[in-house]
């Protein structure tokens, strides 16, 4: 069986076991996916708070029109990348697994965290956002204005008013992953297969027009719904290899035009170049975003299948590899969080604008890892609340150093206190003919909580 991605964040990335299984192994996607999450949200949500283009939660008093290039640049690339990322993921977990079966793990691994985040995560950044725009009293006395639900103003910057704020890739993924579901399950029968294989037909016109064309299209429509294209395109490239091919051989052109069209975008923005104005109305700043993200996700997609197909030669690589593709999931949940509660103390110091920029990424990087590495992947509850897989059965050090005390101590409660003060629900535990259960079914919480509560 693969152990190819089975969604773009959320998959154990080194699930490392037969040879037969790295084979079959898109190392290119997992690069690829966590160059974008770890990469570029951090330093993309950092600059949010030093630019002059969009308003967010925290905001310096000093801002930088020259971080504006990178926002232009994240906006373009890094969601649409990670939509049709997770499209190709679809495509590996559904050889493998049945409609139901696919929509109960999606469910499970995007609407748990969606929730989760929404009733735990969210909260904190709204609150010392309100604080950033003088709300002065507890996150209490703040709680109620997180359920005011305005549907014409869900960006919530001032921290009134309900919003999924970052979380919005997940409601978006979890929508579409359901919705597309059907037409996946058709592109995977004889004639869902020729209809791709017309597609995959017409060559480079029809990789470099077709899908661009219907981005276009959703946007000129108003559909406002341009990742569904994405996430078909992702299904569809791994379904014939001729996409992947032609992909190869325009990767360097496409990626050229890409930053041309990059450029050209940050100066039409800017109003430097007037004879940019000139250029007709119907190409606008969505149909601009569009096709520049087109060009860089060719590119991208091109340059990693060549050079980041194979599995990392060193062990330190392998390793880093393994850790920042689980981590990468739970990262990104809890990101924002940690840099708009410290945006709001960075940005009252008294130090120069790029000093703040540089201090606020580490610091969200170094605490956001923290928190996942002491609170998140050690427990199969949090691993479950943040979308991961459980921890593999044969990680027991833990576990058998945690049972062994508890049936210590438990020994020695027995041995010490009279049977008839043992709260009954827990007698069970300290008897001496249960220890084989003890050790082998019970769950190892509850022993720790019965030598917690006698």
């Amino acid at each position: 069986m693969t152990t190819t991605t089975a969604d773009t964040l959320t998959r154990l990335p080194l699930q490392t076991a037969e040879a037969g299984q790295q084979a079959d192994r898109r190392w290119d996607i997992d690069w690829l996916r966590v160059l974008v999450v770890v990469g570029m949200l951090v330093p993309f949500h950092a600059f949010r708070v030093f630019d002059t283009r969009d308003p967010f939660y925290v905001k310096n008093n000093a801002q930088s029109t020259a971080l504006n290039w990178y926002l232009i640049l994240g906006d373009t690339i890094g969601m649409q990348l990670l939509f049709m990322l997770a499209g190709a993921a679809a495509w590996y977990s559904l050889r493998h697994a049945s409609a139901s079966r696919f929509a109960w793990l999606r469910l499970k691994r995007l609407l748990v965290p969606l929730l989760f985040g929404l009733v735990v995560v969210i909260p904190p950044q709204l609150y010392y956002a309100a604080r950033f725009h003088g709300f002065s009293g507890s996150f209490r006395d703040w709680l109620p204005n997180y359920f005011l639900l305005e549907p014409e103003y869900l960006g919530a910057w001032d921290g009134v008013g309900w919003t999924p704020a970052h979380l919005w890739f997940i409601l978006y993924l979890l929508v579409i992953s359901l919705v597309a579901l059907p037409i996946l399950i058709l592109l995977r029968t004889a004639p869902g297969r020729r209809l791709v294989g017309l597609a995959a037909a017409a060559g480079v016109p029809g990789v470099l027009l077709l899908v661009p064309t219907a981005l276009a299209a959703a946007l000129y429509l108003m559909l406002e719904f341009e990742p569904n294209v994405l996430y078909y395109f992702g299904y569809a490239m791994l379904c014939d290899s001729r996409f992947e091919q032609i992909i190869g051989r325009v990767k360097s052109p496409a990626l050229l035009l890409g930053v041309l069209g990059l450029v050209l975008n940050i100066l039409w923005q800017s109003d430097a170049v007037a004879a940019l104005a000139l250029i007709p109305e119907w190409l606008g700043e969505g149909t601009r975003k569009t096709l520049v993200a087109w060009l860089f996700i060719v590119g991208l997609l091109g340059y990693a299948r060549a050079y980041l197909q194979q599995p990392p030669r060193s062990r330190p690589t392998l390793v880093t590899l393994a850790y920042l593709g689980e981590a990468s999931y739970p990262f990104y949940i809890l990101h924002q969080t940690v840099l708009v509660i410290l945006g709001y103390y960075v940005v009252q110091w008294s130090l120069a604008t790029g000093v703040k920029y540089l201090l606020l990424a580490a610091l969200t990087y170094l605490l956001s890892f923290a928190i996942y590495d002491v609170f998140v992947h050690r427990t199969n509850l949090t691993r479950f609340l943040f979308g991961m897989r459980p921890r593999p059965r044969e990680d027991r050090t833990l576990a058998i150093v945690v049972v062994v005390t508890a049936n210590c101590s438990l020994l020695f409660i027995r041995a010490s206190v009279p049977w008839h003060e043992i709260s009954p629900h827990y007698r069970f535990f300290c008897h001496p003919l249960n220890s084989r259960y003890q050790l082998g079914r019970v769950n190892i919480f509850d022993q720790v909580a019965a030598g917690a509560c006698l």
